[in-house]
């Protein structure tokens, strides 16, 4: 814990430094010094915000080692039940939440449109567990993470929006390939397959985004969406399908 405030021309100089060294995915000054006065209100020194976050399409993002570090430190505890490519499986501890077993699989990650990104298919079991890292820590003992997501939870968040809009079932023309919704009711209907993914990618990102629904919520949608449009996803040519999320 850091005693004493640091000045803000001090953060300044040392937001300067840490943009300039491009070594912690901070690309500008105002975006180091941002992260250090969230470091400061925390009571950590500065410099500590360039070490436990990353700024990930514009947005603050906890390393999943810093935010386990941080659980640890509260008097959580993490056991280890399966480790693999396939699967993670955890039990997160802390007497102000209590035990929960949380497991993470690439299904899962499929089905909510992960397992296809550059970082899921290099690395799939550290993906999965920060994924774990960060579910289970929010769920037993929020208070160490205080809202912020891990950088892999971010990279999959869209351009930030108030809300994800309604998704009204369309009278589309005949013809054409058709999109339902996560609900079975047709969307649209689309004339190629890249129109159709792009479309389906939009549906996705909206899921995604929403700030009514919960992390549970938004993964159930995303399973029924692909299940709707099940038949169309395996009829598309490899190109295409590759570029759904």
């Amino acid at each position: 814990m850091s005693s004493a405030l640091i000045p803000i021309n001090e953060m300044r100089q040392m937001a300067t430094a840490v943009a300039k060294s491009g070594l912690f995915g901070i690309k500008t000054e105002d975006q180091a010094l941002a992260l250090m006065l969230i470091a400061q209100g925390e009571g950590l020194h500065p410099a500590i915000a360039a070490r436990d976050y990353h700024v990930i399409q514009g947005r603050p993002a906890l390393k999943a080692d810093a935010m386990l570090a941080r659980f640890q430190a509260a008097g959580g505890k993490v056991e280890w039940k399966t480790y693999t490519d396939e699967q993670v499986t955890a039990v997160f501890m802390h007497p102000a939440g209590g035990v929960l077993e949380l497991t993470w699989t690439m299904k899962q990650a499929k089905a909510i449109g992960l397992a296809g990104k550059d970082n899921w298919l290099k690395y799939p079991r550290a993906m999965l567990r920060s994924r774990c890292v960060s579910e289970g820590i929010r769920t037993v003992y929020p208070g160490c993470v205080v809202g912020t997501y891990t950088e892999e939870e971010v990279e999959s968040f869209t351009s930030p929006v108030p809300a994800a809009p309604p998704m009204p079932s369309l009278e589309p023309p005949d013809g054409g390939m058709p999109l339902y919704l996560p609900n079975g009711k047709l969307h649209a209907r689309h004339d190629g397959q890249s129109e159709w993914a792009e479309s389906y990618n939009d549906l996705v990102e909206r899921i995604q985004v929403s700030v009514k629904m919960s992390q549970d919520n938004k993964y159930s949608t995303l399973q029924d969406l692909a299940i709707a449009n099940k038949e169309v996803i395996d009829e598309l040519a490899p190109e295409y399908s590759s570029l759904l999320k």
